[in-house]
């Protein structure tokens, strides 16, 4: 996230100044916006970079959850958009779903279309949906929705409770994540969100210490599995708590009918950070 970006996405949350023409949020529905990307070379060094911190191994085909890298400008500049409704910093992105039609190979090009969706009341705030399609030429390769969350008045009756998964037992390995991962995973990402820097940027959003971003999380969830699952596949997962760093997580996964059921957990209370389920297309 470029620093002007970052401006972009932090002044419509700071008191005072998200009152300025140009800045303040006056919208209450989303915006009826499709941002394109077109033609992304998917590069092998930027492949081998990505799958280097996440823990994939280096193929001739792109990891699964890589084109949401690719997306994750659209994702910006349309949240950062005066017609957006919600500030982006301090949305929080609450689950999401990738599905893989085929393995998109490298030295190919993919073209990213991005629609923000059903917005809704949640059991926590408001809700709503970043649809991203990923195409080569005239072929759907590649889908995702990811669901984002603005914390508030919620409707604990009637509001969208999100995905309902399976609990998994943590069984499997145990995995020292380091302090710096947030940078790491920023640098190869594009998402430089302070809350996933350094303490001292954390805190200054209301966080103890800096945490591991979601997507790194599921990335390497799916890293774990990637063996053992088929070309077409979604893999969907709700965000639960957050791993602060440097932290230990745990994985494991049972398989189910289609696919599996994961999870990943902090080692000593047991408490999710991710509860995750892959399905066979």
């Amino acid at each position: 996230m470029a620093l002007p970006v970052m401006l972009k996405a932090a002044l419509p949350a700071v008191p005072g100044v998200n009152q300025l023409p140009g800045v303040r949020k006056t919208s209450t529905t989303l915006p009826d916006l499709t941002l394109e990307r077109n033609d992304v070379l998917v590069e092998r060094s930027a492949v081998n970079r990505y799958a280097a911190v996440c823990g994939f191994p280096e193929r001739d085909v792109a990891p699964v959850p890589y084109l949401h890298m690719l997306a994750f400008p659209l994702h910006m500049q349309l949240m950062t958009d005066v017609k957006f409704p919600f500030p982006a910093i301090g949305s929080v992105h609450l689950e999401n779903s990738i599905t893989q039609h085929r393995p998109v190979a490298i030295g190919e090009t993919v073209s990213l279309s991005l629609v923000a969706e059903n917005l809704r009341a949640s059991t926590k705030g408001r809700a709503w949906d970043m649809n991203v399609t990923g195409t080569v030429g005239d072929e759907v390769v590649w889908e995702s929705v990811s669901t984002y969350l603005r914390i508030g008045k919620g409707d604990k009756e009637n509001g969208d409770p999100g995905m309902s998964l399976a609990a998994v037992d943590a069984k499997g390995p145990v995995w020292s994540i380091p302090e710096n991962i947030g940078r790491t995973y920023g640098a190869v990402s594009g998402d430089r969100n302070p809350i996933h820097l350094y303490p001292l940027t954390a805190k200054a959003l209301g966080f103890p210490r800096h945490i591991a971003h979601g997507m790194w999380s599921k990335a390497r969830c799916i890293a774990a599995l990637e063996n053992r699952l088929p070309d077409a596949v979604t893999v969907e997962v709700a965000f639960k708590k957050p791993i602060f760093l440097p932290g230990k997580a745990q994985f494991g996964a049972d398989r189910n009918g289609t696919g599996y059921d994961f999870t990943l957990v902090n080692p000593k209370t047991g408490a999710p950070h991710l509860l995750g389920r892959t399905t066979a297309l």
